[in-house]
């Protein structure tokens, strides 16, 4: 119980600019864009280009990103394994939004088609 409670700590104060560089290094290895990865997270989060900018500028972490954030409704369709987690069965709701988010990165760096990734919209 203990060694969720840190990773989940961990996961909470974890800067978004921190990670974000990784984000893109994978989706750009994989042939995807910048644009596409920023769709991908405006879906899941309601931030425009801007706001995003603003959030890695800040170096916000992801509790304070998804604080902000106006959470996708479809986002609960966002089902598979990430990092070793079923997001589905994730029972802290800041880390299954991380993880979401991951998964997301994950299907856009495998080729999945932007129309199944952002889930019915």
């Amino acid at each position: 119980m203990n060694g969720t409670y840190d990773h989940d700590e961990r996961i909470a104060n974890m800067t978004f600019a921190t990670v974000y560089p990784h984000y893109l290094a994978k989706v750009e290895k994989k042939g995807r864009t910048r644009e596409e990865l920023h769709q991908v997270i405006s879906w899941l989060t309601g931030f425009n280009e801007r706001s995003l900018q603003k959030h890695l500028k800040d170096k916000v972490t992801f509790e304070q990103l998804f604080q902000h954030a106006k959470l996708n409704p479809n986002a609960h369709l966002i089902t598979g394994v990430i990092c070793g987690y079923r997001v589905e069965e994730i029972k802290n709701p800041l880390t299954q939004q991380v993880r979401y988010l991951d998964k997301l990165v994950d299907e856009l760096a495998k080729g999945r088609k932007i129309e199944k990734i952002l889930r019915g919209d």
